[in-house]
């Protein structure tokens, strides 16, 4: 191995190991107990937790907020210049990444070419651009029914559909932690939302409130279910196909949909240098939006993302203090600190997939050196300290060098930590 890196066992270093004898077996279950509580406890000292990862993931979550942000301050602005146009929108949006990424699809060739991915998927994807579509247009429509403050509590009805269709189509796992920092979020959203009545801030209507919330929690499965194939298609195929495809579906259906709901509003704008800047930074807003989320949620996961944009509302409480004079709170700062506290619980301990059958059921790699190497190239996207993966092996203990691997039928835990890998990210 090189110097720079080397794996750790269960919490023994590798040189520890050569030349030792295999445990018996009546000890490998206590020697596995206490091998996984060493791990556990490097794995929550402060360094390895504050990983520069989880760091820049922080950073990029709230920077998709923040253009959240964005495109509710230019939606404010609109609307107080009477123009409700959310499909012109959201049809502007699209068509900048039909021009941008499906342009790109069509000039590739062989199976990544758009006419191939037509041929064979393309019903998935006008499914997806369809969802996506919808989502958006029901979440606005809402607020002539309902008001903001059932807007914000239920919009997080999105977080658990999200867990429940990651845990049954993604095969994601989670653990106690997760879900008490899904709870520590929500609790987050609660205080905003108490501050936002104490402030007497209870924009939106009462005309139907529970067709307005019946269209939120719409939206929030509509969202999830997009989520969670926007994951998919991230971390198998590809990012450009699936900005691709949503550039092109996208377009189509809210073209569609925009003659048929919003001519006679698209009409009746008065155009101006002002309405024309609000149109352009909501449009660049989403369309960074678009462009970057796919990044997070391939280094995360959906759900992660979804509770960093829990900050998006008191991005928009802020600037309105400062737009459009709403009352300052010290709840919003508490709840700013208490989501950010919940994400970055989220996000500090991975979650997993169950391990295949095949593999408990004893079988042994047929190319143990080329096991290493994987497992080598894995870790070179952690940082010092950190704990990747906890695989139970259950049939293999991996014993040895990069040069010979031994195995022996152990029922016995490997943990995988980088000790001194200073990989740039």
């Amino acid at each position: 191995m090189n110097g720079d890196e080397s794996l750790t066992y269960a919490g023994i270093h590798q040189k520890e190991m050569e030349g030792s004898e295999p445990a018996e077996s009546s000890d490998c279950g206590r020697g596995r107990s206490c091998w996984t509580a060493c791990a556990r406890l490097r794995s929550y000292e402060l360094k390895g937790v504050f990983t520069w990862r989880l760091l820049k993931t922080i950073a990029m979550g709230q920077a998709l907020s923040m253009l959240i942000c964005g495109t509710a301050v230019s939606c404010q602005y609109l609307a107080e210049a009477g123009v409700e146009t959310p499909m012109l929108q959201s049809f502007l949006n699209y068509v900048l990444l039909l021009l941008t990424y499906t342009a790109s699809l069509s000039l590739r060739k062989g199976d990544g070419n758009i006419l191939q991915i037509l041929k064979t998927k393309w019903w998935r994807y006008l499914l997806m651009g369809l969802t996506d579509v919808e989502a958006n247009y029901t979440v606005v429509k809402a607020y002539q029914f309902t008001t903001l403050t059932s807007i914000q509590l239920l919009d997080c009805f999105v977080i658990p559909v999200l867990m429940v269709l990651s845990w049954f189509f993604l095969k994601t796992r989670y653990r106690l932690v997760h879900f008490v920092a899904v709870a520590v979020c929500l609790l987050g959203v609660g205080a905003m939302v108490g501050a936002d009545l104490l402030a007497g801030r209870n924009q939106g209507s009462t005309s139907d409130v529970l067709l307005g919330d019946g269209l939120v929690l719409v939206s929030a499965a509509l969202y999830a279910v997009s989520n969670v194939c926007q994951e998919y298609t991230v971390k198998n195929l590809s990012r450009g196909e699936f900005l691709g495809m949503m550039g092109l579906f996208g377009t189509l259906i809210s073209g569609i949909q925009l003659a048929i709901l919003e001519t006679s509003a698209v009409a009746a704008i008065k155009w101006n240098w002002k309405i024309i800047v609000l149109f352009a930074a909501y449009t660049f807003c989403m369309y960074a939006l678009y462009s970057f989320m796919p990044l997070v949620v391939k280094m995360t996961s959906a759900t992660a993302v979804n509770l960093s944009l829990l900050t998006a509302d008191l991005f928009s409480l802020f600037c309105g203090i400062f737009l459009f004079h709403f009352v300052f709170s010290g709840l919003y700062i508490v709840s700013f600190v208490v989501i950010t506290v919940g994400f970055v619980m989220f996000n500090a301990v991975p979650t997993y997939a169950p391990v295949p059958e095949s593999d408990s059921a004893g079988e042994e790699f047929d190319d143990p050196a080329a096991f290493v190497e994987g497992e080598k190239d894995h870790l070179k996207d952690h940082q010092k300290g950190e704990t990747t993966t906890d695989l139970l092996q259950e049939g293999v203990e991996w014993r040895g060098t990069e040069e010979g691997m031994e195995t022996s039928n152990r029922r016995c835990a490997v943990t995988y930590v980088t000790e001194e890998h200073s990989t740039k990210m």
